[in-house]
């Protein structure tokens, strides 16, 4: 997740969008190059939920003699946040399929997975970081979540961000981060407080109106020097962080506006493709409400789209060989550039355009070409913060907004000197979000929410980044092994 894969789209990873799944008792081996990228990243299962459990940290250093743009942390610790359900995720997803209604939430969330000592039988094997008073730890922070953006902090500690998505960032001090599934953080702390122990915490930030996981996980950063209680060597209880309330937007709105590239950006000026994409949930009519199958609101099925158009993943091969092998009949590439009626998007929508439109649509783009491209969600069903999830590409995020984009005035407020570089950026509730970057990775790369729940319901894309000239420029002919479907 995150690795560029310049003209690899084979080692991607998306089912049945660069490649066919790895069928049960087969292998695949991923051959890939990391070519100027370094810090945070993590790779996942890309097939269906399969992620809930199949998931680790990717981190990239510096080249030997390059030191980190900060002072030298004493030690690392990756951070990965996870989510758990008392059953197979498997089934809860198979399940909301069939019903059309959401999906059963998580009974847990989890650090380095482990729920932490606020869950029935967890405390046992909580997590636990030994620090010595005064070093400097970099936590490397990755939500592998499913489908819950969080909150996380550590008590009376302070942290210091310095990178987000495997990109640095100009250092700034918060209290708490806000982190949406598909993302990473990478935080300064220092152990300048009392010896003693303290929670780090983490529990959700649920912008929709919709239920939500609301327990907290816990893992406990230890001084070495700390003192025991003086009943029987017993460990001193941990001092508990301070986290927002569930549904604090304005908490995460101030962290996520405080990113900044450290120096001027290479944002591309000259636009050569402005897309403007409405993303949220949408419900799909059933002729017999009543059916088993129908159990969305109103004798409904949950649906999501991007401009109304709700995407179906193909079955009989993937797009990335349907397009090499010029197979037709698998997609088009029709997707709208802007939403194909104009509405009051965050407003109170009619009925008649909740349902979206099945499709496979992709957006052809020509290499080289700049693009920009504004999120704006939507108020149907419920408004929420989507985080969207480009492959095979870095962006800037160069503006965002509550309400409906207004292209009249709001390009005047974009940073265009120093916006943060990321691959996965949350739509803000009831509001919008623009990025910009140069379409120079040939191939077909996903677009999705990475609220997993969501991609299912068809909160996906994908664009189809024409060859430029020569070999450096094309796509390289796929491995020999690549999985069938």
């Amino acid at each position: 997740h995150g690795v560029r894969q310049l003209r690899n789209p084979w080692a991607d990873g998306p089912e049945y969008v660069t490649q066919c799944p790895i069928q049960p008792g087969r292998s695949y081996t991923y051959r890939f190059t990391i070519q100027n990228q370094e810090g945070t990243l993590w790779w996942h299962a890309h097939s269906r939920w399969l992620r809930a459990t199949v998931y680790g940290a990717l981190i990239i250093y510096p080249k030997m003699g390059r030191p980190y743009p900060f002072l030298m942390p004493k030690k690392e610790i990756p951070i990965l946040l996870g989510e758990w359900w008392d059953r197979n995720p498997m089934d809860v997803l198979r399940l909301a399929l069939f019903t059309g209604a959401a999906p059963n939430v998580s009974d847990a969330f989890t650090i380095n997975g482990q729920p932490g000592d606020l869950y029935r039988c967890s405390s046992k094997e909580t997590a636990v970081f030994p620090v010595e008073a005064g070093e400097t730890i970099l936590l490397r922070i990755i939500n592998s979540a499913l489908n819950q953006e969080l909150f996380y902090g550590v008590a009376n500690h302070k942290l210091t961000v310095v990178a987000v998505d495997a990109s640095y960032t100009k250092p700034f001090t918060t209290n708490v981060i806000m982190i949406a599934p598909g993302q990473t953080t990478d935080v300064l702390i220092t152990a300048d407080q009392q010896p003693a122990r303290y929670y780090m915490a983490a529990h959700a930030y649920n912008s929709a109106n919709a239920p939500f996981d609301n327990t907290t996980t816990t893992a406990i950063l230890e001084y070495k020097s700390a003192p025991c209680s003086a009943k029987k060597g017993q460990p001193m209880k941990p001092i508990f962080p301070q986290l927002p309330g569930f549904n604090d937007t304005a908490t995460a709105t101030a962290f996520t506006s405080q990113l900044r590239s450290p120096y001027k950006a290479e944002v591309p000026m000259k636009i050569d493709e402005s897309l403007l994409f409405t993303v949220g949930l949408g419900l799909i009519n059933c002729t017999n409400p009543n059916s088993p199958r129908c159990q969305g609101p109103n004798g409904t099925r949950f649906a999501a789209s991007i401009n109304n158009v709700s995407f179906v993943f193909p079955r009989r091969n993937s797009l990335m060989q349907a397009y090499y092998q010029g197979q037709p009949g698998i997609f088009t590439t029709d997707f709208p550039p802007v939403p194909p009626i104009q509405f009051d998007y965050t407003g109170n929508v009619s009925r008649g355009l909740w349902q979206p439109v099945k499709a496979t649509k992709l957006f052809k783009l020509r290499y080289r070409s700049k693009v920009q491209i504004v999120f704006q969600g939507t108020s149907i069903v419920t408004v929420e913060n989507h985080p969207m999830h480009l492959h095979g590409y870095e962006f800037y995020v160069i503006g965002s907004g509550f309400g409906n984009f207004n292209p009249g005035t709001d390009p005047a407020k974009f940073n265009l000197i120093d916006p943060p570089r990321r691959n996965t950026i949350g739509t803000p509730p009831g509001g919008w979000v623009a990025i910009r970057f140069e379409a120079d990775n040939p191939g077909i790369w996903l677009l999705h929410c990475h609220i997993d729940t969501h991609l299912p319901w068809g909160l996906a894309m994908a664009f189809l980044v024409e060859n430029g000239v020569g070999e450096l420029q094309t796509v390289q002919p796929p491995p020999l092994d690549l999985p069938q479907c």
